[in-house]
């Protein structure tokens, strides 16, 4: 695993960072330098280490100063008739308040202006709903936030069209922001911010060099009209992103373009993280936070650290998250979502990227104003300032009927040590009921079986590992048995196999034709994508086939499935298309 840096410190006030750019000159004296963003003391000149800057501009401190931060997604940014279109309640200052008060030091704000917008040529923003953007933005200034704003899915639903409708949308986006630049003249500059636009992209385009070309126009458009916009608008910090917000290095060389152009200090860059694909999705059979997984996201923070940090141009990962999320937080396990989380944290913190979370509403509960997922909130809270142990797996299968082995796992400790290991409150005894070997975790036969003795089938305990820094990890151990699928009949639109789980989970399905080939979507690969192709119901006890997969399956076709489970076990089923009937048999 990469190394990390063990320790950061927690975001600064502006008070304190204004304090250690006064520190960085003593130190210069005497040979060291504040690392931007964390300050830490370190040598010059030292591997692996930040480009020593004796004084961090106010972009830098303010930045920093920012994390971590949270988008208050699917609200101002829905392209219905209001902020409740896509689900989530009306904003309220309880709501921001509540954030404030988990430890996020900024806020995201992205809003879709197109529908509340009146006619050319002076697109009107509609002012009763300026006003309430207004409203949620003073909200969250008062309550202490840094705020980013920008213009949200305009970014698809018309700026899009600039390759075919240049004039038109150039004179609609430099309207739109001639407004909101006017509306917040008077906000204070260095705590609420304006981001430029939100993941730009073109259709009709003649390519990667056009795209460039069209948002190096945008962008410097956006910095021209805020700018002479007057008021606190000539230093407000500015944020512009790549191509796609993407961290290809194609895509950052063009944006370090523009910024040479500008020559702003007070200018920020942007992108966005979901994970390598595959893993956030959870198809072709990438079901674990692997080492081509990790090294994916890795790669992408060193180039933007290498192209704009290290070169004194702060960075804010606008959005990050798993795709697997636009559908639910199941799709990805619950321990290899941990482990991306923790490590994504971690190594933010060591590229000196300040983070903010996409939340649309499925993490923190906007009713209750409480975390939907604890565990993950915990892991990602820890790794803002430390780095936390994690595990292989946080599952512990016992096979119902048979003989308790003694299991191990093997530990990533990130530079902690295991402290304890507990049940339900009730310490475990080390040599007894459990051994450490270097970074090698082993469970006691006898201490699973009396964990499980009598159980049903599914999580019968939970194990809580303490470390020496950072927070626990969980194991769950399970009671398992050979599921079973059962024959069944039903449509292209409408097939469900009946499955009696047996405390297994499903991890991913593959699909190949009987005469060759693989069969469905993503026909690449065999292994097909979770809750896109298939989908178990551990409540109802069936695993669904879906539409989108039979709709790629050939008509008279018969497919054979393999549906592969987190204790490792394998089932095979076989299913026949003919028309829209659907026949399945279990293997």
């Amino acid at each position: 695993m990469t190394s990390r840096t063990k320790s950061r410190s927690k975001s600064r006030s502006p008070g304190l960072l204004s304090a250690l750019t006064a520190l960085a000159a003593l130190l210069a004296v005497l040979g060291l330098t504040i690392l931007p963003g964390t300050g830490h003391a370190a040598e010059a000149g030292k591997p692996h280490k930040p480009k020593p800057h004796p004084r961090m501009t106010v972009a830098e401190q303010t930045v920093a100063a920012m994390q971590p931060g949270w988008n208050l997604g699917n609200s101002l940014d829905a392209t219905g008739a209001d902020e409740t279109s896509w689900g989530n309640p009306r904003i309220t200052r309880e709501l921001l308040g509540g954030i404030r008060d988990e430890g996020f030091n900024s806020i995201r704000i992205p809003v879709t202006w197109g529908q509340h917008q009146g006619a050319a040529p002076d697109y009107t923003i509609e002012p009763a709903y300026l006003s309430r953007v207004q409203e949620v933005v003073d909200w969250a200034l008062d309550e202490g936030f840094y705020v980013m704003l920008n213009v949200h899915h305009d970014s698809w639903q018309w700026v899009n069209q600039m390759p075919t409708q240049h004039d038109t949308v150039l004179d609609r986006f430099t309207a739109t922001w001639e407004q909101i630049a006017e509306a917040f003249r008077d906000a204070p500059a260095d705590r609420l911010l304006f981001e430029s636009i939100n993941e730009p992209q073109f259709a009709g385009s003649s390519g990667d060099a056009q795209n460039a070309e069209l948002l190096h126009e945008l962008n410097t458009a956006f910095h021209g009209l805020v700018r002479d916009s007057g008021g606190q608008n000539a230093d407000r910090l500015l944020v512009l992103p790549t191509l796609h917000t993407s961290a290809d290095q194609a895509r950052l060389d063009e944006l370090v373009a523009t910024f040479a152009e500008l020559n702003d200090p007070n200018l920020i860059a942007t992108f966005h993280y979901y994970g390598f694909w595959p893993f956030s999705v959870n198809v072709a059979g990438y079901t674990r936070f692997d080492a081509e997984t990790q090294a994916d996201l890795t790669n992408a923070f060193d180039r933007v650290y290498n192209t704009f940090v290290s070169q004194g141009v702060p960075v804010i990962l606008g959005e990050y998250g798993l795709l697997g999320f636009d559908r639910h937080t199941g799709t990805i396990q619950q321990g290899e979502k941990l482990k991306f989380f923790e490590f994504l944290g971690g190594y933010a913190r060591e590229r000196q990227i300040t983070t903010m979370w996409w939340d649309n509403g499925q993490h923190f509960d906007r009713t209750a104003l409480s975390w939907r997922d604890q565990s993950l909130i915990r892991q990602i809270r820890s790794s803002w300032s430390v780095d936390s142990a994690t595990a292989a797996t946080d599952q512990i299968f016992v096979r119902a009927g048979e003989p308790t082995t003694d299991t191990t796992v093997a530990l990533d400790l990130a530079g902690n040590s295991l402290t304890t290991i507990s049940h339900d409150g009730t310490e475990l005894v080390r040599g007894e009921d459990f051994t450490v070997s270097g970074d090698q975790l082993t469970f006691s036969a006898a201490t699973l079986a009396r964990l499980t003795e009598g159980g049903e089938y599914g999580t019968n305990a939970v194990l809580t590992a303490d470390f020496s820094q950072g927070v626990p990890w969980d194991f769950h151990v399970i009671t398992h048995d050979r599921p079973v699928l059962s024959d069944a009949t039903g449509t292209t639109e409408s097939f469900a196999i009946p499955t009696a789980f047996n405390g297994d989970l499903l991890a991913t399905m593959e699909a190949v034709y009987a005469d060759g080939g693989n069969a469905g979507p993503h026909d690449w690969t065999s292994y097909k994508e979770f809750d896109v192709a298939f989908a178990p119901d551990y409540t109802a006890g069936e695993t669904t086939l879906t539409s989108t997969f039979f709709g790629e399956v050939r008509d008279g076709a018969t497919v054979n499935l393999t549906f592969h489970y987190w204790s490792g076990e394998t089932v095979s089923y076989t299913v026949t298309r003919s028309g829209t009937s659907v026949t399945g048999t279990a293997g």
